[in-house]
């Protein structure tokens, strides 16, 4: 079969912006140093590119995980203008398509499963989308956007001089022009591009699956440090409108704390998350899902999948439970309408099942463990 034309522009950028990145930006630095002001520069532009495109582009437009204040939006749009990777209606619109039709190697537009190379950069190389190109039926809501529909029309322009504009101005200011357009504008731009692009290739290849494997994508800890959080791909693909990708407060997640910082400052409202029931439910559900794949390794097999679905059963109704009273009670706190006998026998009750609860993870985590 005939592959597909080369899309010359995104090659050629590609190509060159690579080849600087690797060649003349440490060539720069040998023969001339940067100093402080200059690496500022760089990870400053970096970091706002980085944030606009998980913030922006990903949790805020593609997945409407939380509302954002038209001034927050204007710094999104114009960060994702000097990111570099289309507007963000585009964007939006195939990372929708992706979530839609993720794996299917004929309708997911970076599909892992066609290889790491065509899932990091490949599908935007050559023509694989030109019959949907500029089909944006899966986002007529961002059509209505004034702030997106004006980055849309205007998205050359607005690259132009957020990429050449901004790093020339430093440069400017600083008095090493050629250092600052190495730096601050190739560098950051490489790097921009290949830490979303992992996203795509690496999070779906590397990391483990505790919340579902029926899709390809992965949680990596590692990789969430160098994407803003974007890193726990394996949480996100299951509940994909969650403000949030890392849920435990260690978990690296800065896309996460800016929105929440958004919020407490007026610029973000109605921030989406998932019940914490149905996080544990599925975790809990991969968990009963490898203990049996590992008991058919087992001789008393049989024995071992009766305690496995008796445990599985109870725990999963102690969740049920757990998370309803929970529910209820910050419910009734919120509204202080119970008398002080009703509240106390509430929250009794609510410690009550708390502490059955983890009784039984703990014998659930115990029979995982000898099965192993």
């Amino acid at each position: 079969m005939d592959r597909p034309p080369i899309i010359m522009t995104n090659t050629l950028l590609f190509a060159l912006s690579g080849l600087t990145a690797l060649i003349a930006v440490p060539w720069y630095g040998l023969t001339h140093g940067y100093d402080l002001w200059q690496w500022s520069s760089f990870l400053l532009l970096f970091c706002y590119c980085g944030i606009s495109i998980t913030a922006g582009y990903h949790r805020l437009w593609s997945h409407k995980a939380y509302k954002a204040h038209p001034a927050l939006q204007w710094i999104f749009a114009i960060g994702g203008a000097l990111a570099l990777q289309n507007s963000a209606l585009h964007w939006s619109s195939d990372h929708r398509r992706h979530h839609r039709h993720v794996d299917d190697n004929q309708k997911d537009p970076y599909s892992a499963g066609r290889g790491f190379w065509y899932s990091h950069i490949g599908w935007m190389l050559r023509e694989y989308q030109r019959e949907i190109y500029h089909d944006y039926s899966n986002v007529r809501d961002l059509q209505n956007n004034p702030v997106v529909a004006f980055q849309h029309r205007h998205y050359l322009a607005l690259t132009l001089a957020t990429n050449i504009g901004i790093p020339l101005l430093l440069g400017l200011i600083h008095g090493d022009l050629l250092g600052m357009l190495l730096l601050a504008g190739v560098l950051r731009m490489v790097m921009t591009h290949h830490t979303t692009f992992f996203i795509n290739s690496l999070a779906h290849i590397w990391g483990s699956q505790p919340f579902t494997d029926r899709n390809s994508a992965r949680d990596n800890g590692i990789l969430a440090f160098f994407t803003f959080g974007e890193g726990y791909h394996n949480f996100h693909h299951l509940f994909e409108n969650d403000y949030r990708n890392g849920i435990r407060w260690w978990q690296f997640d800065p896309t996460k704390w800016l929105i929440r910082i958004a919020a407490w400052c007026g610029l973000a409202r109605d921030l989406r998350s998932c019940p914490e029931e149905r996080i544990e439910q599925a975790r809990l559900e991969m968990q009963l899902k490898r203990a049996q794949a590992r008991l058919h390794k087992q001789d008393d097999r049989e024995l071992w999948q009766a305690l496995l679905q008796e445990e599985y059963d109870k725990l999963s109704l102690q969740i049920q439970h757990y998370y309803a009273n929970r529910k209820q009670l910050l419910e009734q706190r919120k509204r202080k309408a119970l008398a002080r006998y009703d509240r106390l026998k509430l929250q009794l009750e609510y410690r009550n099942l708390r502490d059955g609860f983890l009784v039984a993870k703990r014998n659930w985590s115990r029979l995982l463990a000898g099965i192993a």
